[in-house]
C-alpha cells in the first residue's frame, strides 16, 4: 500500500500544488495544503471510491482543506498578501549589520510562543506541521502563530523607523 500511495503522491503532487496555488496566490500556502492534502489522502485511502479518478478525490480533499483553511482564518488569508510583501522589506533590512542587531533584540523581546515560532520556521526552516508537532498543537496554530510574529515585529520595526 505504502508504495501505491508514494506513486500516486509523485504523479499528483505537482498538479495539486498548482491547482492550490491558483486558489491561495501563495507559494507557501499552496505548499502547505498540498502536504495536508496528501496526509488526509492517505488517512482516508480506504474510503476512497474507484468510480472516480484519483485526481478528481485529490482536488476535492484540497478544495475542502483550502476552504477550511480560509473559514478558521479568513482575516489572517486575506492579510498574506501584504505580510508576504511585508516579508521583502524585513529580509532587506537583515542585510544591514546595525538593522540585524535591532532585528535580533525584537526578536529576543517577543513574547513566548511568537519568539520561538518564529524562530523555527525562520532559523531552523521547520514547516508549520513541525512546528505544531513541537508544541503539541495544529499545523493551523503554527501558521496563525507565524504570522503574527511577523505582523508584532514588522509593528516593532515601524516603530524604530529602521
Amino acid at each position: 500500500m505504502a508504495s501505491e500511495f508514494e506513486e500516486i503522491y509523485a504523479k499528483y503532487y505537482q498538479s495539486i500544488y498548482y491547482y492550490l496555488l491558483s486558489l491561495t496566490k501563495n507559494s507557501n500556502l499552496a505548499e502547505e495544503i498540498t502536504q495536508e492534502t496528501f496526509y488526509k489522502a492517505l488517512k482516508n485511502i480506504k474510503k476512497y471510491n474507484s468510480k472516480y479518478s484519483m485526481f478528481t478525490w485529490l482536488c476535492s480533499i484540497a478544495r475542502n482543506t483550502y476552504y477550511s483553511l480560509y473559514q478558521k482564518n479568513k482575516n489572517l488569508l486575506e492579510l498574506d498578501n501584504d505580510i508576504e510583501d511585508n516579508t521583502q522589506d524585513i529580509i532587506n533590512k537583515i542585510i544591514d549589520n546595525e538593522t540585524n542587531k535591532e532585528l535580533l533584540k525584537i526578536i529576543h523581546n517577543l513574547e513566548e510562543p511568537y519568539k520561538e515560532v518564529f524562530t523555527l520556521r525562520v532559523y531552523g526552516d521547520l514547516a508549520f506541521k513541525e512546528i505544531g508537532e513541537i508544541f503539541n498543537k495544529t499545523e493551523s496554530w503554527a501558521r496563525v502563530t507565524y504570522y503574527r510574529s511577523k505582523l508584532k515585529i514588522k509593528e516593532k520595526l515601524d516603530e524604530k523607523e529602521l
